[in-house]
């Protein structure tokens, strides 16, 4: 009689004797998940009540007319060992741990004490590999007109009223310039509309896109009504900005619940909203988390998402928190470090142009001029 040599997750469970002839492929997978479940000392109790079918206690590969079947094990219930078949649909555990299936609400109840803690670290594990994954590029994407990507200084680049587009200094420089011509008009550099002349239309632009759910104006608002003092309006704008994508906003809501400003004090919500704008490509609520974790005592944690934060190009990872605590401390190796500031420059350098350059330059002689 052959051998049938029952593996999950790479590891033998144990030989089962038996005529194949006799059962079905489906009987075999639920009967893997019930040696799975049993215990050395009740295995061969398991496996007389489910077929009558005795247990060999060798273990091993290697007997002659031996078959090796490997069994899916997400295609069982983890509690009673049913599998899917034909009628019968499993779905994921709650937590998504990616690990157990369910075919009902009562197994994964009756499973939920054996499981629990292994899916509490899965799930953990989970989200450590998505949170410490480097984002391609930051939050605040390319400007669209000349696609170089934009400044993580905010006082580099400019809000358009009119269609809430952010604009690179370098590109509102060249339009303005050539506006210089007293034949051209001053217009929007991205949809052309003619630019406001006052603050008071100014402001209505931005509550006309605020009512068309545009999430940067509405963010937009959401910080100004927090830098008057308006904290209850100000988490209002933020959250709805926040809940239409808008990543600048998460990163201002962790702030407020960190500070207690118009919300109840919140440190878990605060570190899920910056985890979260972070994930997303925010070069300072990256830092942030770096220099939470480092406070706790986690160092290993801060020196990564410090790291990440320098190859998107952020300068204060590099030059105070990755070279200072870090590399002096001998928690960033010599290679890492080297290459931690060659992405940070290439980063940098990136996000430079003839264009902003000259932007910056003219600045710079305004404010000699004043």
């Amino acid at each position: 009689m052959p051998t049938v040599s029952y593996r999950a997750y790479g590891t033998s469970l144990r030989y089962v004797r038996s005529s194949l002839s006799e059962m079905k492929q489906a009987r075999i997978k639920s009967l893997a998940r019930i040696l799975l479940q049993s215990g050395n000392n009740n295995m061969a109790n398991e496996v007389e009540e489910a077929g009558g079918i005795g247990v060999s206690a060798a273990s091993g590969k290697g007997k002659a007319g031996s078959i090796d079947i490997d069994i899916d094990i997400s295609s069982c219930c983890a509690s009673c060992g049913i599998a899917e078949v034909d009628d019968i649909k499993l779905t994921t555990c709650d937590a998504n741990c990616k690990l157990v299936r369910y075919c009902s609400v009562a197994c994964q109840r009756d499973h939920r004490p054996s499981h629990e803690a292994l899916c509490k670290k899965r799930v953990a594990a989970l989200r450590d590999e998505h949170l410490f994954a480097q984002p391609g590029s930051t939050h605040l994407g390319d400007c669209p007109i000349c696609f170089l990507p934009l400044a993580i200084d905010r006082s580099k680049r400019s809000m358009m009223s009119c269609c809430s587009k952010l604009i690179c200094e370098g590109c509102c420089y060249t339009i303005k310039f050539r506006e210089q011509n007293p034949s051209m008009k001053r217009t929007c550099p991205f949809c052309r509309c003619p630019l406001p002349g006052t603050d008071a239309e100014i402001d209505a632009n931005i509550m006309k896109r605020v009512k068309a759910n545009d999430p940067v104006p509405t963010r937009f608002v959401g910080i100004r009504r927090h830098d008057e003092g308006d904290y209850g309006s100000a988490f209002d704008y933020l959250s709805k900005a926040a809940g239409l994508g808008d990543i600048e906003a998460l990163y201002r809501l962790s702030a407020m619940y960190l500070e207690g400003e118009g919300v109840e004090k919140d440190r878990k919500k605060a570190v899920y909203y910056m985890e979260e704008a972070a994930i997303a490509g925010h070069p300072e609520a990256r830092y942030n988390l770096g220099v939470i974790e480092w406070n706790n005592g986690r160092k290993e944690r801060a020196v990564k998402h410090w790291i990440i934060a320098a190859n998107q190009g952020h300068d204060k990872s590099v030059e105070v928190e990755i070279l200072k605590r870090g590399y002096t401390e001998g928690l960033v190796s010599k290679g890492d470090f080297a290459a931690a500031l060659r992405a940070h420059q290439a980063a940098v350098d990136a996000m430079k142009s003839p264009q902003r350059e000259a932007a910056e330059k003219a600045e710079g002689e305004n404010i000699k001029q004043m």
